[in-house]
């Protein structure tokens, strides 16, 4: 009876180890957040869907936005400043419009700048399309 005790207890503890080992490493994936990337979720045909991404130099040096293209004509975006000083913020601002689609959807929005390091800076937008 006391080795069923005994084995019963250190299986018991081996399967709470590996239970709080699962638990936190599900946090830490939780916790890491593409801020280049939105989904808007499930949205209605038709819908026009806005998001505002904050673009920041983090160099040293001014950085130049040349310009915004986006992957497809039903995505719009632009950007308050052209121009950022270090650490400087700006929005940029992204449409988009679901007419015309169903499904999974992904678009691109391409930041090109005059970094070498940092020609184009991407953003991605998603929506799963539903019909009304």
């Amino acid at each position: 009876m006391r080795k069923w005790i005994i084995f019963l207890s250190f299986f018991i503890l081996q399967f709470s180890c590996v239970t709080v080992f699962t638990k936190s490493d599900s946090f830490a994936q939780e916790e890491k957040v593409d801020t280049n990337e939105w989904d808007f979720g499930v949205v209605k045909q038709g819908d026009v869907l806005k998001h505002d991404f904050i673009l920041k130099n983090e160099t040293n040096d001014i950085l130049e936005i040349n310009s915004i293209h986006t992957s497809c004509g039903c995505t719009v975006s632009q950007s308050d400043k052209k121009s950022l000083m270090p650490q400087e913020s700006t929005v940029i601002k992204v449409s988009f419009n679901s007419r015309g689609y169903l499904g999974e959807v992904k678009q691109f929005v391409y930041v090109n700048t005059d970094n070498t390091d940092l020609a184009i800076i991407k953003f991605t937008i998603k929506a799963q399309v539903v019909k009304d």
